[in-house]
């Protein structure tokens, strides 16, 4: 099983891509599809502990509930490690189920054959 990496660059800056992303996380990881989101530039912001707490998009679950939903399925949230320094988000700061990663460590997933979805 390959499985699927969503690539999410947004987060309370636009919370209708950043719910959709999460929604289409969650289906992929509840259809056993190992599911990882990566998140780079302003979708870091997403890792960082109460964030999301304050992200509800009309039409859509709260974000607090679309990422505890996706981490107890068994998701992870890989962070780009030079976003995250950029917005002083540090390994304490995190989410359950969510770690600071290098590029490589997407570019291994992808070469691994996982598909790839960006919003």
């Amino acid at each position: 099983m390959n499985g699927l990496v969503i690539n999410l660059t947004h987060s309370i800056d636009d919370l209708d891509r950043s719910s959709v992303a999460m929604v289409v996380a969650g289906a992929s990881v509840a259809s056993d599809q190992k599911t990882t989101v990566f998140l780079s530039s302003e979708g870091t912001r997403l890792a960082a502990k109460g964030v999301a707490d304050d992200m509800h998009e009309d039409g859509f679950a709260p974000m607090s509930e679309l990422v505890s939903s996706f981490v107890a399925a068994g998701g992870s949230f890989l962070v780009c490690s030079p976003c995250a320094k950029k917005r002083d988000i540090g390994e304490d700061q995190l989410i359950d189920g969510a770690s600071i990663v290098g590029g490589a460590t997407l570019v291994a997933l992808l070469a691994d054959g996982a598909a790839s979805l960006s919003f």
